[in-house]
Protein backbone atom coordinates (compact mmCIF):
# COMPACT_ATOMS: atom_id res chain seq x y z
CA UNK A 1 0.00 0.00 0.00
CA UNK A 2 1.26 3.30 -0.52
CA UNK A 3 0.89 6.36 1.81
CA UNK A 4 1.77 10.12 0.70
CA UNK A 5 5.30 10.26 0.08
CA UNK A 6 6.18 6.99 -0.27
CA UNK A 7 6.18 5.78 2.91
CA UNK A 8 6.37 1.88 3.63
CA UNK A 9 3.05 0.61 5.89
CA UNK A 10 3.16 -2.20 7.66
CA UNK A 11 0.59 -5.13 7.50
CA UNK A 12 -0.36 -3.93 11.14
CA UNK A 13 -1.78 -0.67 9.50
CA UNK A 14 -5.45 -0.19 8.53
CA UNK A 15 -5.70 -0.24 4.53
CA UNK A 16 -7.66 3.23 4.99
CA UNK A 17 -5.98 5.26 7.55
CA UNK A 18 -2.85 4.17 5.63
CA UNK A 19 -4.07 5.56 2.36
CA UNK A 20 -4.76 8.38 4.25
CA UNK A 21 -1.20 9.46 5.99
CA UNK A 22 0.63 12.42 5.34
CA UNK A 23 4.18 11.74 4.72
CA UNK A 24 5.16 13.26 8.04
CA UNK A 25 3.11 10.53 9.91
CA UNK A 26 0.01 12.63 10.55
CA UNK A 27 -3.14 12.13 9.43
CA UNK A 28 -5.38 13.66 6.96
CA UNK A 29 -7.70 16.45 8.71
CA UNK A 30 -9.95 16.39 6.18
CA UNK A 31 -10.06 13.95 3.69
CA UNK A 32 -31.70 -2.24 -19.68
CA UNK A 33 -32.10 -2.58 -20.97
CA UNK A 34 -34.10 -4.78 -19.45
CA UNK A 35 -34.18 -8.20 -17.39
CA UNK A 36 -30.43 -8.69 -17.35
CA UNK A 37 -28.89 -10.30 -14.43
CA UNK A 38 -25.51 -10.76 -12.78
CA UNK A 39 -24.28 -13.90 -12.88
CA UNK A 40 -22.25 -15.11 -10.38
CA UNK A 41 -19.17 -16.91 -10.48
CA UNK A 42 -20.86 -20.48 -10.25
CA UNK A 43 -22.92 -19.95 -13.69
CA UNK A 44 -19.69 -18.45 -15.59
CA UNK A 45 -17.30 -21.11 -14.79
CA UNK A 46 -17.93 -24.84 -15.14
CA UNK A 47 -14.63 -24.89 -13.79
CA UNK A 48 -15.17 -24.34 -9.73
CA UNK A 49 -17.19 -25.28 -7.25
CA UNK A 50 -19.52 -22.80 -5.93
CA UNK A 51 -17.65 -21.09 -2.48
CA UNK A 52 -18.51 -21.78 1.11
CA UNK A 53 -22.38 -21.07 2.65
CA UNK A 54 -20.72 -17.80 4.48
CA UNK A 55 -19.26 -15.72 1.57
CA UNK A 56 -15.81 -16.72 1.77
CA UNK A 57 -13.33 -17.96 -0.90
CA UNK A 58 -11.03 -21.30 -0.14
CA UNK A 59 -7.39 -19.64 -1.28
CA UNK A 60 -4.35 -22.03 -1.76
CA UNK A 61 -2.11 -21.14 0.75
CA UNK A 62 1.01 -20.98 -1.61
CA UNK A 63 -1.08 -18.56 -3.62
CA UNK A 64 0.65 -15.35 -4.15
CA UNK A 65 -2.20 -13.06 -4.34
CA UNK A 66 -2.79 -13.81 -0.64
CA UNK A 67 0.78 -14.38 0.81
CA UNK A 68 1.05 -11.97 3.98
CA UNK A 69 -2.17 -11.40 4.57
CA UNK A 70 -3.52 -10.39 7.56
CA UNK A 71 -6.81 -11.47 9.46
CA UNK A 72 -9.86 -9.11 9.09
CA UNK A 73 -9.69 -6.45 11.76
CA UNK A 74 -13.17 -5.57 13.57
CA UNK A 75 -15.00 -2.81 12.50
CA UNK A 76 -17.83 -0.92 13.31
CA UNK A 77 -17.83 0.25 17.34
CA UNK A 78 -18.80 3.25 18.45
CA UNK A 79 -15.23 4.66 19.14
CA UNK A 80 -13.70 2.69 15.09
CA UNK A 81 -11.54 0.90 17.30
CA UNK A 82 -11.20 -2.89 16.81
CA UNK A 83 -12.16 -5.74 19.28
CA UNK A 84 -9.23 -5.70 21.17
CA UNK A 85 -9.12 -1.95 21.86
CA UNK A 86 -6.54 -0.87 19.27
CA UNK A 87 -5.96 2.99 18.73
CA UNK A 88 -8.95 4.10 16.56
CA UNK A 89 -9.36 4.02 12.97
CA UNK A 90 -9.13 7.67 12.50
CA UNK A 91 -7.94 10.70 14.76
CA UNK A 92 -10.32 12.83 15.80
CA UNK A 93 -10.43 15.33 13.43
CA UNK A 94 -11.02 12.58 10.44
CA UNK A 95 -13.49 10.45 12.69
CA UNK A 96 -15.48 13.88 13.10
CA UNK A 97 -15.17 14.97 9.38
CA UNK A 98 -16.95 11.37 8.47
CA UNK A 99 -19.45 11.34 11.36
CA UNK A 100 -20.45 14.96 10.85
CA UNK A 101 -20.01 15.41 6.73
CA UNK A 102 -22.37 18.50 5.87
CA UNK A 103 -25.97 18.06 4.59
CA UNK A 104 -25.58 21.62 3.01
CA UNK A 105 -29.20 21.76 2.83
CA UNK A 106 -30.33 18.33 1.19
CA UNK A 107 -33.51 17.31 1.99
CA UNK A 108 -33.20 13.46 3.86
CA UNK A 109 -34.65 11.82 0.70
CA UNK A 110 -33.02 13.58 -2.23
CA UNK A 111 -35.00 13.82 -5.31
CA UNK A 112 -31.85 13.35 -7.92
CA UNK A 113 -32.76 14.55 -11.15
CA UNK A 114 -32.14 13.57 -14.44
CA UNK A 115 -30.78 15.11 -17.76
CA UNK A 116 -28.96 18.92 -18.61
CA UNK A 117 -31.24 20.10 -20.74
CA UNK A 118 -29.38 21.77 -23.85
CA UNK A 119 -25.95 22.96 -22.56
CA UNK A 120 -22.86 24.02 -24.44
CA UNK A 121 -24.48 23.61 -27.68
CA UNK A 122 -25.20 20.33 -26.72
CA UNK A 123 -28.56 18.92 -27.32
CA UNK A 124 -28.65 16.40 -24.32
CA UNK A 125 -32.40 16.03 -25.25
CA UNK A 126 -34.44 14.17 -28.17
CA UNK A 127 -35.22 10.41 -26.54
CA UNK A 128 -38.21 9.67 -28.45
CA UNK A 129 -39.23 6.51 -26.88
CA UNK A 130 -42.19 6.39 -24.28
CA UNK A 131 -41.16 7.37 -20.53
CA UNK A 132 -40.00 4.18 -18.60
CA UNK A 133 -42.71 4.04 -15.98
CA UNK A 134 -40.67 3.29 -12.43
CA UNK A 135 -40.95 4.25 -8.83
CA UNK A 136 -37.09 4.02 -8.36
CA UNK A 137 -35.07 6.85 -7.85
CA UNK A 138 -33.00 8.28 -10.37
CA UNK A 139 -29.38 10.15 -10.94
CA UNK A 140 -27.70 11.74 -13.63
CA UNK A 141 -23.89 10.77 -14.89
CA UNK A 142 -23.22 14.39 -15.16
CA UNK A 143 -21.89 14.57 -18.61
CA UNK A 144 -23.30 16.53 -21.00
CA UNK A 145 -24.86 14.23 -24.07
CA UNK A 146 -24.43 11.58 -22.27
CA UNK A 147 -27.15 12.16 -19.81
CA UNK A 148 -29.76 12.50 -22.58
CA UNK A 149 -29.08 9.33 -23.63
CA UNK A 150 -30.26 7.87 -20.88
CA UNK A 151 -33.81 8.42 -20.21
CA UNK A 152 -34.77 9.72 -16.55
CA UNK A 153 -31.48 8.81 -15.17
CA UNK A 154 -29.55 5.48 -13.59
CA UNK A 155 -31.85 3.99 -11.16
CA UNK A 156 -30.28 5.14 -7.82
CA UNK A 157 -27.26 2.79 -6.21
CA UNK A 158 -26.72 1.05 -9.29
CA UNK A 159 -22.96 -0.01 -9.60
CA UNK A 160 -21.36 1.21 -13.23
CA UNK A 161 -18.45 0.10 -15.39
CA UNK A 162 -16.96 2.08 -17.83
CA UNK A 163 -14.68 0.11 -20.38
CA UNK A 164 -11.78 1.38 -21.98
CA UNK A 165 -8.49 0.91 -23.78
CA UNK A 166 -5.83 3.55 -22.30
CA UNK A 167 -6.78 7.34 -23.32
CA UNK A 168 -10.14 6.87 -23.61
CA UNK A 169 -11.01 8.84 -20.27
CA UNK A 170 -12.00 6.15 -17.61
CA UNK A 171 -10.21 8.43 -15.55
CA UNK A 172 -11.76 11.88 -16.49
CA UNK A 173 -15.43 9.86 -16.80
CA UNK A 174 -14.92 8.85 -12.89
CA UNK A 175 -14.01 12.35 -11.70
CA UNK A 176 -16.76 14.06 -13.89
CA UNK A 177 -18.95 11.69 -12.75
CA UNK A 178 -18.27 12.27 -8.64
CA UNK A 179 -18.07 16.22 -9.63
CA UNK A 180 -21.83 15.75 -10.66
CA UNK A 181 -22.34 15.62 -6.92
CA UNK A 182 -20.09 17.14 -5.20
CA UNK A 183 -21.24 20.33 -6.94
CA UNK A 184 -24.24 19.99 -4.97
CA UNK A 185 -23.04 19.30 -1.77
CA UNK A 186 -22.88 15.64 -1.53
CA UNK A 187 -20.26 14.05 -0.17
CA UNK A 188 -18.47 10.85 -2.38
CA UNK A 189 -15.36 8.69 -2.11
CA UNK A 190 -12.51 8.15 -4.81
CA UNK A 191 -10.62 4.85 -4.11
CA UNK A 192 -7.56 4.93 -6.65
CA UNK A 193 -4.98 1.87 -7.36
CA UNK A 194 -3.58 2.90 -10.45
CA UNK A 195 -2.14 6.97 -9.60
CA UNK A 196 -1.36 8.93 -6.75
CA UNK A 197 -3.97 10.89 -4.19
CA UNK A 198 -1.89 14.03 -5.26
CA UNK A 199 -2.08 12.93 -9.12
CA UNK A 200 -5.85 12.69 -8.77
CA UNK A 201 -6.42 16.10 -7.27
CA UNK A 202 -3.85 17.16 -9.90
CA UNK A 203 -6.11 15.90 -12.78
CA UNK A 204 -9.51 17.10 -11.35
CA UNK A 205 -8.17 20.32 -10.64
CA UNK A 206 -6.82 20.92 -14.37
CA UNK A 207 -10.57 20.17 -15.52
CA UNK A 208 -12.25 22.96 -13.36
CA UNK A 209 -12.91 20.70 -10.67
CA UNK A 210 -12.38 21.87 -7.25
CA UNK A 211 -11.25 18.58 -5.29
CA UNK A 212 -8.94 20.49 -3.18
CA UNK A 213 -11.56 22.68 -1.42
CA UNK A 214 -14.18 19.23 -1.62
CA UNK A 215 -11.99 18.10 0.10
CA UNK A 216 -10.79 20.38 3.21
CA UNK A 217 -14.73 21.12 3.27
CA UNK A 218 -15.11 17.05 4.08
CA UNK A 219 -16.87 16.05 1.41
CA UNK A 220 -14.29 13.83 -0.43
CA UNK A 221 -12.24 11.36 0.58
CA UNK A 222 -9.80 10.03 -1.92
CA UNK A 223 -7.85 6.68 -0.80
CA UNK A 224 -4.80 5.86 -2.29
CA UNK A 225 -4.67 2.29 -2.40
CA UNK A 226 -1.82 -0.46 -3.81
CA UNK A 227 -3.66 -2.93 -5.68
CA UNK A 228 -1.54 -6.07 -4.06
CA UNK A 229 -2.19 -5.00 -1.04
CA UNK A 230 -6.05 -4.52 -1.13
CA UNK A 231 -6.14 -7.90 -2.36
CA UNK A 232 -4.32 -9.43 0.08
CA UNK A 233 -6.68 -7.59 2.52
CA UNK A 234 -9.68 -7.91 0.10
CA UNK A 235 -12.06 -9.63 2.79
CA UNK A 236 -11.22 -6.71 5.45
CA UNK A 237 -11.91 -4.41 3.30
CA UNK A 238 -15.25 -5.94 1.90
CA UNK A 239 -16.48 -5.99 5.42
CA UNK A 240 -15.14 -2.55 6.34
CA UNK A 241 -15.77 -0.54 3.14
CA UNK A 242 -19.67 -0.73 3.44
CA UNK A 243 -19.13 0.99 6.66
CA UNK A 244 -17.28 3.60 6.01
CA UNK A 245 -18.68 4.68 3.32
CA UNK A 246 -22.20 5.17 4.89
CA UNK A 247 -20.72 6.87 8.08
CA UNK A 248 -19.04 9.46 5.50
CA UNK A 249 -22.43 9.78 3.94
CA UNK A 250 -21.06 9.52 0.76
CA UNK A 251 -23.79 9.25 -2.23
CA UNK A 252 -21.15 8.27 -4.97
CA UNK A 253 -18.32 6.36 -5.29
CA UNK A 254 -15.64 6.10 -7.91
CA UNK A 255 -13.18 2.40 -7.73
CA UNK A 256 -10.73 3.22 -10.02
CA UNK A 257 -9.14 0.57 -11.50
CA UNK A 258 -11.05 -2.88 -11.25
CA UNK A 259 -8.78 -4.24 -14.03
CA UNK A 260 -5.65 -3.87 -11.77
CA UNK A 261 -7.12 -5.74 -9.02
CA UNK A 262 -8.42 -8.32 -11.03
CA UNK A 263 -4.78 -9.02 -12.37
CA UNK A 264 -3.85 -9.87 -8.92
CA UNK A 265 -5.16 -13.14 -9.09
CA UNK A 266 -3.73 -15.95 -11.37
CA UNK A 267 -6.61 -18.47 -10.55
CA UNK A 268 -9.84 -17.57 -12.94
CA UNK A 269 -12.14 -19.32 -9.98
CA UNK A 270 -10.11 -17.50 -7.54
CA UNK A 271 -10.55 -14.10 -9.72
CA UNK A 272 -14.29 -14.47 -10.43
CA UNK A 273 -14.93 -15.37 -6.74
CA UNK A 274 -12.83 -12.47 -5.38
CA UNK A 275 -14.70 -10.15 -7.74
CA UNK A 276 -18.26 -11.08 -7.16
CA UNK A 277 -18.14 -10.74 -3.29
CA UNK A 278 -16.31 -7.33 -4.06
CA UNK A 279 -19.02 -6.35 -6.31
CA UNK A 280 -21.51 -7.41 -3.81
CA UNK A 281 -20.18 -5.80 -0.86
CA UNK A 282 -19.65 -2.16 -3.13
CA UNK A 283 -23.82 -2.84 -3.72
CA UNK A 284 -24.40 -3.17 0.17
CA UNK A 285 -22.59 -0.19 0.51
CA UNK A 286 -25.81 1.66 -0.55
CA UNK A 287 -24.31 4.32 -2.92
CA UNK A 288 -24.43 4.91 -7.06
CA UNK A 289 -20.94 3.42 -7.81
CA UNK A 290 -18.89 3.81 -10.99
CA UNK A 291 -15.91 1.41 -11.34
CA UNK A 292 -13.61 1.83 -14.53
CA UNK A 293 -11.93 -1.25 -16.25
CA UNK A 294 -9.52 -1.65 -19.08
CA UNK A 295 -10.85 -3.35 -22.62
CA UNK A 296 -9.70 -6.35 -23.73
CA UNK A 297 -7.32 -6.26 -26.38
CA UNK A 298 -9.11 -8.88 -28.34
CA UNK A 299 -12.64 -7.04 -28.16
CA UNK A 300 -12.96 -3.63 -27.27
CA UNK A 301 -16.76 -4.37 -26.40
CA UNK A 302 -15.77 -6.17 -23.07
CA UNK A 303 -13.19 -5.87 -20.06
CA UNK A 304 -9.57 -7.42 -19.75
CA UNK A 305 -10.68 -10.53 -17.72
CA UNK A 306 -14.65 -10.64 -19.12
CA UNK A 307 -16.19 -10.52 -15.76
CA UNK A 308 -17.12 -7.01 -14.29
CA UNK A 309 -19.50 -6.41 -17.33
CA UNK A 310 -21.85 -9.37 -15.71
CA UNK A 311 -21.50 -8.45 -12.23
CA UNK A 312 -22.52 -5.05 -12.76
CA UNK A 313 -25.93 -3.17 -13.30
CA UNK A 314 -24.63 -0.78 -16.16
CA UNK A 315 -21.82 -0.96 -18.78
CA UNK A 316 -20.64 2.35 -21.16
CA UNK A 317 -17.98 1.54 -23.67
CA UNK A 318 -15.36 3.95 -24.53
CA UNK A 319 -13.43 3.39 -27.55
CA UNK A 320 -11.67 4.63 -30.52
CA UNK A 321 -12.96 4.84 -33.97
CA UNK A 322 -11.39 5.21 -37.65
CA UNK A 323 -13.31 5.49 -41.20
CA UNK A 324 -12.62 2.87 -43.77
CA UNK A 325 -10.87 5.54 -45.74
CA UNK A 326 -9.73 7.52 -43.28
CA UNK A 327 -6.70 6.91 -41.79
CA UNK A 328 -5.95 10.52 -40.33
CA UNK A 329 -7.87 10.91 -37.65
CA UNK A 330 -9.00 8.43 -34.91
CA UNK A 331 -11.70 9.76 -33.11
CA UNK A 332 -13.47 8.76 -29.56
CA UNK A 333 -16.82 7.23 -29.37
CA UNK A 334 -19.53 5.92 -26.70
CA UNK A 335 -21.83 3.22 -25.94
CA UNK A 336 -23.99 1.88 -23.58
CA UNK A 337 -24.74 -1.65 -23.35
CA UNK A 338 -27.05 -1.74 -20.83
CA UNK A 339 -28.47 -0.27 -17.71
CA UNK A 340 -31.24 -2.76 -16.20
CA UNK A 341 -34.25 -0.62 -14.85
CA UNK A 342 -33.67 2.07 -17.68
CA UNK A 343 -34.67 3.14 -21.26
CA UNK A 344 -31.37 4.03 -22.96
CA UNK A 345 -30.20 5.05 -26.74
CA UNK A 346 -28.60 2.15 -28.53
CA UNK A 347 -26.45 4.75 -30.68
CA UNK A 348 -22.52 4.79 -30.36
CA UNK A 349 -22.19 8.36 -30.82
CA UNK A 350 -18.56 10.88 -30.89
CA UNK A 351 -17.39 12.28 -27.73
CA UNK A 352 -14.51 14.81 -26.89
CA UNK A 353 -12.10 14.99 -23.94
CA UNK A 354 -12.10 18.64 -23.51
CA UNK A 355 -10.02 20.61 -20.31
CA UNK A 356 -13.62 20.77 -19.11
CA UNK A 357 -14.07 16.76 -19.35
CA UNK A 358 -15.67 14.66 -21.34
CA UNK A 359 -18.73 15.98 -23.70
CA UNK A 360 -21.16 13.66 -26.13
CA UNK A 361 -22.27 14.93 -28.90
CA UNK A 362 -26.06 13.34 -28.96
CA UNK A 363 -26.95 14.53 -32.06
CA UNK A 364 -23.82 13.73 -33.72
CA UNK A 365 -22.93 10.48 -36.36
CA UNK A 366 -19.48 8.74 -36.18
CA UNK A 367 -19.17 9.66 -40.10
Amino acid sequence: MRAEGGDAVTEDDDWFEAALRRDDGSEDESEGDGDDSPESPESMADDTSEPPADGTTDVPADDPATAGASAPTAFGTDDATGSDGDAPLFDDDFATAFRNAPGTGLDDEPDFGGGFGDAGGLDAGGFDDEDFESNIPRVDVGIEGLDGMIQGGVPERTLMVAIGNAGTGKTTFGLQFLDRALSRGENAVYITLEESRERILDSATEKGWPYDRYVEDGLLAVVDVDPIEMANSLSSIQSELPELVRDFGATRLVLDSVSLLEMMYEDRATRRNEIYDFTRSLKEAGVTTMLTSEASDDNPYASRHGIIEYLTDAVFVLQYVRGADDFRETRLAIEIQKIRDANHSREIKPYDITNEGISVYQQANLF
